[in-house]
């Protein structure tokens, strides 16, 4: 599959900068979700660049540096907990995806977004499964979803009861029963978690 077809859509009509975006972190119960916009050359494809879920974690590391690297210009956007709560998860992410392409040092002429439409403010074309078939966004993806893991990696150590650096904050049962048993963190998010903890009937 020629996974620069989108790219090339747009690079053929004098386009000179076409970025991708994409967010980790829409469905675990705590933590960030995180977005990376990128602007790549595509002269010389990295090879191995695909969704990012499909690597291994060693992999998807090692592609994470050679992608910055290699960058035009990126930008990660985080939107944090307490906000996604206010807010809802569908406006965190139209938010944070926005705020990563208006943050690129190099303003895209086109971006191309993992997904179906989200009606973000920007000029933008949206592909579903775009980060498996853009080869801008699945770079985007394999950033973001490096540095959300990451993240979430340091903050077991500081919440070491939960398995962060194991589920990522996802919806595990070893995570909801752990939540069950010792109550969430900061780090929850409390919109989340209301189906198996409600803290007024824990009191």
């Amino acid at each position: 599959m020629d996974n620069l077809l989108y790219e090339r859509k747009y690079l053929d009509k004098g386009y000179k900068f076409v970025a991708g975006v994409d967010e980790v972190g829409r469905g675990p119960l705590a933590g960030p979700v995180v977005c990376c916009a990128i602007i790549m050359p595509t002269d010389e494809i990295i090879e191995g660049v695909t969704d990012s879920k499909k690597l291994s974690e060693k992999k998807r590391e090692t592609l994470a540096e050679i992608i910055k690297e290699k960058a035009i210009a990126y930008k990660i956007y985080e939107i944090w907990q307490d906000e996604i709560d206010e807010i809802n998860i569908l406006s965190a992410v139209k938010k944070c995806m926005t705020g990563a392409v208006n943050g690129l040092a190099v303003k895209p002429d086109i971006t191309l977004v993992d997904g179906v439409d989200t009606h973000l403010p920007i000029n933008a074309e949206y592909i579903v499964k775009g980060d498996f078939k853009s080869y801008t966004i699945g770079c985007a993806s394999i950033v973001a979803k490096v540095y959300r893991d990451n993240m979430m990696k340091e903050f077991a150590k500081t919440y070491p009861e939960y398995g962060f650096e194991k589920h990522k904050g996802y919806g595990t049962k070893a995570h909801i029963d752990k939540i069950r048993e010792i109550g969430p963190c900061k780090l929850h998010r409390k919109t989340f978690i209301k189906n198996f903890w409600d803290e007024q009937e824990k009191r």
